[in-house]
């Protein structure tokens, strides 16, 4: 009986080493990702040379997005835009007009971040003239109306050229607040004669 219980202990060895082995095997693995493909950033879908209207109650468009390419991420529900145009429309024949080469549009809809050459110009009304402002980037909040940045923006109309560092715009009430390094230059144009 010895001798019988003897030769079954190297076939015990061999099946106790096999069960740790694929034992270790399993928790060596990394886990497994859903097939669903949310875990991957690929785009589901893209569109070229679009525009899109919000319209208020009164029927009139409040702002329009055009942009050369728009392609869209589900796995974080986010929205990149290819020179981006967003144009908004206030009081009578009065537009801010953002531009950039670049934009990120986040998945609420609640915020925008653009790019490379923005510009925002505000056009021409009563006796003012047009204002533009440019910098590297811009964070946009549409609905709640407010444009800022932490990076060098340059601001300049007809009559005056000024630069800061960080710069935050409520369109609504029409608050500019530049946030350090400002230094400005005003020069009021005499008319002509």
């Amino acid at each position: 009986m010895m001798q019988r219980l003897t030769s079954w202990v190297p076939a015990l060895m061999l099946l106790i080493l096999a069960a740790v082995t694929a034992w270790l095997e399993h928790e060596v693995q990394p886990p497994q990702g859903q097939a669903d493909g949310k875990s991957r950033h690929d785009p589901d879908y893209i569109v070229e040379n679009f525009s899109a209207s919000r319209i208020g109650p009164d029927g009139r468009p409040q702002h329009t997005l055009y942009a050369k390419r728009m392609t869209h991420y589900p796995d974080d529900d986010s929205t990149h835009l290819e020179t981006p145009r967003l144009v908004s429309f206030r009081a009578k024949n009065e537009t801010m007009t953002v531009t950039a080469k670049t934009a990120l549009l986040s998945g609420d809809g609640q915020n925008a971040y653009l790019s490379d050459g923005v510009r925002l110009v505000r056009s021409a009304r009563d006796a003012n003239g047009e204002l533009v402002v440019e910098t590297s980037w811009l964070h946009l909040m549409p609905e709640a109306q407010i444009a800022k940045t932490d990076r060098e923006v340059r601001i300049s109309d007809a009559n005056m050229l000024m630069t800061a560092v960080g710069l935050e715009l409520n369109s609504e009430t029409r608050v500019l607040k530049l946030l350090s390094h400002v230094k400005g230059r005003y020069e009021k144009k005499q008319p002509a004669r």
